[in-house]
Parts: C-alpha cells; structure tokens; sequence
C-alpha cells in the first residue's frame, strides 16, 4: 500500500492490548499530544478466549476513535492465538505468564542440542512463556485441538488481524515475531525446522511487516500500521535510543535496551529480541512485578498507598527480611514452579513496615540482576528510565537507585507501550525513513543511591536464593 501523508492536525491511536486491560491513546500526529485516552478490563486470567480482547478494544474505543486517521496494536507478547483454517480459535490463548508448558521448554531444549544452540538460532533460549513451548505442549496435551491449527497468532496480530478484517492476511513484526522462539532477529526470519520440531509439523504463520508498513484498513478507512510487542511499543514510545535502558514494573517486569545488533545468550537470562524499527531490543523478564505489591498491600490489609507508607518507614534491608516474590512462579531465574517465601523472620523485624519494604526490594533485585545481565552481554547502561503502574509507587522510586545501582529517571506517567503504537502508526502514515520525534515530557531523575545498603540489600537476597534454590 501507498503511505498516505497525514494532513496538519491529524489524529493517530494507538492500542495497549495488555494482559490485564485494553488501553487507548488518541495523539496528535505531529506533535505526540495525547488528546484522548479510554481503558477496558481484560480477565485476569493465563488463558483466555481472544474475543475479550475484541469487546475490551470496542468498549474502550466507543467515540474515542472518531476521526483518527491510522492505528496501531501493541500487545502482550508470547502468547499463542491458534487459529483453524476457518479463523476460529481452537482453544483458549495460552498467555505469556501460563507455566504449564515449562516441561515442554525443558524438552525443546535438550532437542536442539541445548541452550547455545538455541541462543544462536533464535537469540533466545525456550522457557515457559515463549510460543514455541506453548506450541510443544498443546502437540502433547491436546492433540485434537493440534490437528486442527492452522496458523498461530500472537496476540497482536489477532487484534490488528480482527481490525483489517479476517479476509486479510494475517501479519506481525520482527520485534513480536522475534519472541516466539521460531524467528531469528539475527537473520529477520522464521525457523520452520523450529516450528517443525515444536509442532511435529509446519504451519502457516503470519507475514512479517516492515516497521512504517500500513498493513490495512477499517471499514471506516482509517488505516492499520504493522502493530508490535508491548516492550518494543514502550521503547518507541519513550524515544529509547542506544544507552537507554527501560526498567518497566507492570503485570510482568522487564529490563530492556535499544540496541545495534541481535545479543545471543546461552544462559538464556537476556532474550535477544528485535525492536519495532529495525534494530534490537536485548531483554530480561520476570514475572512478578507489580503484582508482587499489590498481593502484600493485601496481605497486610491495605491499598498501594497504605504499602507506601509502611515501606518507606522501613529502613533499608527491611530489618533483614528477605521476600522472594515468586508468586506465579519465575521465568528469570527459571523457576516455573516456585512459590514466594519469607526469610528472616525474627520477633524485633516481624513488623509491617519491614515486609512492605521487603515485597519492595526483592521485586527490585530481581530486576536489578536483569541489569547486570544485560551488561555482562555489553550493553551500554547510559540511563536508567522507570515505568510502568510500580513505577507510580513513591516506595519503589525511593528504593530504586539503591537496588538497582545507578541514578533512574522517571518519566512522566503515561501509558507508553499505546503511544508507541500511536507512534508507530504515525510513521506509517507519514511514510518517513524515521519515525515522528515525539518529546517524551518532564522527567524526574532520582539521585543519591547508597552504594553500601545497595550491595548489602543485594547480597542478603542472593544469598538466601542461593540457599532455597541453589542459585
């Protein structure tokens, strides 16, 4: 398709089509103003039938959408959308933080020849959250329902897939493609052998869109840009460049940079994953983030503000308590069937303020190794930026630069991953070499980290890991 040049005061959106909600952001092609916004519940849930995501978009999007000239999905990423030859779903998607298929993971590994064979193919190596394992298991378990796929979305394409309309063909982009397990960022293409020895066959998938590509229309005639993952959304919506290194505390928490060529980790701790532009976005996942603070401000009968100000009360080290927050298990470390626990429990430290403080700092050291591993790939850590709903939390901005050793900039609260699909659909629509620059407004750089609480916070969680789980 020709792009089409945007006239003076177009209107852009773009869809956040996350695990927990559908989010909509209505922006101002030229200047990156947000001028409307509208959100919609999604279950809570690991697997779902895609069709909520359908009526979350329709409800959030009801007179929203009036008059925007293109638009973009940004979705959560892994999750397996399996489709039959008529369109319809087979099953329920199988969600990015659904163990059940960390056997299949295990399995796939050893297949290939083990985990640097892995990293080399696809710059990943399987775990349970990437498609490839969920692909594995739904062969095994449910072999009916196998016999029937077609071709497997991810939630992104089914969305855009949804807006072109089910006559289109379905497409995707390398920075979502590339966490499947069965596409190479390096080489910018799909492993069928992959797909083969995941699957026990080959299977239609998705067209792999450029950036800037408008891959459709609405009825209306907006047109409809390539979409992406929600961290490559958030990158583009941050304007990341090389040096920038994302630290976003959402459902799951994810330590991500922009970078200028494909990482392949045979530890399997960095996903070498592609970006929405282009270049590649090496990243570290974990899957307990903010959760982790709501599920304690439960537990301790309050609300997030009520965690807040118990946390800060608490001196660092939290009197020497040590919460592993490995909630619905943990994809870094591997750990799938874990469960979180509570160490060093004495009389004089068994007070609210320190748990609090405790739910804070093991959620941050967790994401505080996801930055020592991305270094230890040879990523440049220039700055540190903190997003995400935690991001909000004054406890977790307060203990930030202590856990995770550097000074860290907050942006302003926004929804990033949907005006990174906002900006995505811009650039399409313009049909520029390079996106819209978009001023990512007032910032809050958060000094005065102490290097000593820091290695001591650290160290008391590394070694009570070390002593449950030997690592």
């Amino acid at each position: 398709m020709t792009p089409e040049t945007p006239a003076e005061g177009a209107l852009v959106a773009g869809i956040d089509s996350s695990t927990q909600t559908c989010k909509i952001v209505v922006v101002d092609a030229a200047s990156g103003q947000v001028v409307r916004e509208a959100r919609a519940p999604h279950p809570d849930t690991t697997e779902v039938d895609p069709t909520h995501w359908w009526q979350a978009y329709t409800a959030a999007g009801a007179g929203v959408l009036d008059g925007v000239h293109a638009i973009a999905v940004a979705g959560q990423q892994h999750g397996m959308v399996a489709v039959d030859d008529s369109g319809d779903t087979v099953r329920p998607a199988l969600l990015w933080n659904d163990t059940r298929s960390a056997g299949a993971a295990a399995d796939l590994i050893a297949e290939l020849g083990g985990p640097d064979e892995w990293a080399r193919a696809v710059g990943s190596v399987p775990v349970a959250s990437l498609t490839v394992s969920k692909l594995r298991w739904l062969a095994e378990h449910e072999p009916r329902n196998a016999a029937r796929v077609a071709t497997v979305l991810l939630p992104h394409d089914w969305l855009t897939w949804q807006l072109t309309g089910m006559g289109a063909e379905p497409t995707t982009d390398q920075g979502d493609a590339s966490g499947t397990g069965y596409f190479s960022p390096a080489q910018r293409r799909y492993r069928d052998d992959i797909v083969g020895l995941a699957f026990g066959r080959n299977i239609a998938l998705p067209r792999v869109a450029e950036p800037a590509e408008l891959v459709g229309h609405l009825p209306s005639g907006t047109a409809v840009a390539a979409g992406t993952g929600d961290n490559m959304a958030a990158a583009l919506g941050l304007g990341a460049e090389i040096g920038d290194v994302v630290v976003s505390v959402g459902t799951s928490g994810t330590v991500f940079a922009v970078h200028d060529h494909a990482l392949a980790d045979e530890t399997g701790t960095v996903a070498g994953f592609a970006d929405a532009t282009g270049r590649f976005l090496p990243l570290v996942c974990t899957l307990n983030a903010a959760r982790v603070l709501t599920a304690t401000a439960t537990m301790l009968d309050t609300d997030l503000a009520g965690l807040d100000r118990l946390a800060l009360a608490a001196p660092s080290g939290s009197g020497g308590l040590v919460l592993l927050p490995y909630l619905d298990g943990e994809r870094t470390p591997n750990l799938p069937e874990a469960a979180g626990s509570l160490h060093g429990l004495r009389r004089d430290a068994m007070t609210q303020e320190n748990v609090a403080r405790a739910a804070v700092e093991g959620m941050l050291c967790g994401l505080a190794d996801g930055l020592d591993a991305l270094r230890e790939q040879g990523v440049t850590v220039r700055r540190v930026l903190l997003i995400g709903g935690g991001a909000r939390s004054a406890a977790v901005r307060a203990a930030a630069p202590t856990v995770l050793g550097v000074p860290v900039t907050v942006p302003t609260p926004g929804e990033y991953v949907a005006v990174g699909a906002a900006r995505q659909a811009a650039w399409a629509l313009a049909g520029t070499e390079q996106p819209p620059e978009w001023p990512v407004t007032a910032t809050t750089t958060i000094e005065g980290g102490d290097e000593a609480a820091g290695r001591a916070v650290r160290g008391q969680y590394a070694s009570v890991r070390s002593r449950v789980y030997g690592s």
